[in-house]
């Protein structure tokens, strides 16, 4: 028995295939590169944006029409946040509507029954990935993934440093810590509270967590993704402290523009932002930046685009992953907020600021 995996979206859902993996080679199948040679067909999705999903959809109406055409019976599974936000659903009404839009898929998995006592099995990439915590609880006005994946979940400390352990054993030298927001990660263990960009949080492990990775046999740890609002002065230093921690950090700002930031839901303005990113600078001088930026946000006219390209050149990010802004079925952005700029508009803003930080 063969089985192919088609993997969506972010690192997360690598990680997370690299375990789906591992899931089915213990069942005794075996893994191959074409779908059209399988018996199974994995495809791990993203629902982040329209474009991912829509992928989606055409692969499963692809291998649907293949199977007609050629006679033959390719099992379909579907998991990652397509089926995560169907099952979160509990009147069960999403989920019955898939299964009419699609029958034919043989199961829609939620990725929570892919234990993470399931040692994964790792591609030829020289990084491991570990993953931290599952889920988010922030809730940005325009994110789907609170509820596709659930409030945030942290693992246990020493589950994530024995795989770190075991990676290390099997020859890895450089490691990747992941989360939807690693920077509050052992939130969910502890009451114990701190002000961050002056609003009261739960005190982060985080920065314990990287120092004992850090302590280890390892080149290079990096980690991603991390949010201003937890990004604490403990971190900071942990990070100066050890030259194995990766020097380039991905911090995501979205948007320069103080309105745009509040109907976005992000907790900090543009000051906070452009003052942390200072203070890094200050303690760890060969630090260089990367970032999420989202252009054409309900409420971004053409001063909020100006204050957004501002914050860049001040920031000054070596690498920027610019998003054309579209709205979500059941995010609150989506309920809320008329998506009012153009696309020809969104592609110019996008220009500039590709222009700006990619190709310089």
């Amino acid at each position: 028995m063969n089985f192919f995996i088609k993997t969506f979206g972010c690192i997360q859902n690598t990680a997370d295939s690299e375990r789906i993996k591992a899931f089915y080679w213990n069942k005794g199948f075996i893994e191959t590169d074409d779908w059209k040679k399988s018996d199974l067909v994995i495809i791990n999705t993203c629902i982040i944006r329209e474009s991912a999903e829509n992928r989606v959809y055409g692969l499963i109406n692809e291998i649907d029409k293949w199977n007609i055409k050629n006679n033959k019976n390719i099992k379909i599974v579907v998991t990652g946040c397509l089926a995560g936000l169907a099952h979160k659903d509990k009147t069960g009404k999403k989920l019955n509507q898939l299964k009419r839009d699609f029958p034919a898929v043989s199961e829609f998995l939620p990725i929570e029954k892919i234990s993470f006592e399931i040692e994964p099995l790792r591609g030829k990439s020289a990084v491991a990935l570990i993953p931290i915590s599952f889920g988010c609880s922030n809730f940005c006005s325009y994110c789907i993934v609170p509820f596709a994946k659930g409030p945030e979940i942290s693992r246990k400390m020493e589950d994530i440093l024995n795989d770190i352990d075991k990676a290390v054993k099997d020859g890895f030298k450089q490691v990747m810590l992941i989360g939807q927001n690693v920077n509050s990660y052992g939130n969910d263990f502890t009451e114990a509270t701190l002000v961050s960009m002056g609003k009261k949080r739960f005190k982060s492990l985080f920065p314990k967590l990287l120092e004992e990775v850090a302590k280890k046999d390892l080149e290079k740890i990096s980690f991603v993704s991390s949010n201003p609002w937890d990004f604490s002065d403990e971190l900071i230093e942990t990070i100066a402290k050890y030259p194995n921690i990766d020097r380039l950090l991905h911090l995501p700002f979205q948007a320069g523009d103080d309105d745009v930031l509040k109907n976005m839901n992000r907790g900090y303005t543009s000051d906070e932002y452009l003052k942390l990113v200072e203070k890094i600078r200050s303690k760890i001088p060969d630090v260089r930046f990367s970032t999420d930026i989202i252009i054409g946000f309900p409420g971004e006219d053409e001063k909020a685009f100006e204050n957004t390209v501002e914050l860049c050149k001040k920031a000054k990010f070596e690498i920027a992953y610019i998003n054309k802004y579209s709205p979500r079925k059941g995010t609150v952005s989506a309920k809320i907020y008329k998506d009012e700029i153009p696309m020809k508009e969104k592609k110019r803003r996008w220009n500039v600021l590709n222009d700006l930080i990619n190709k310089k």
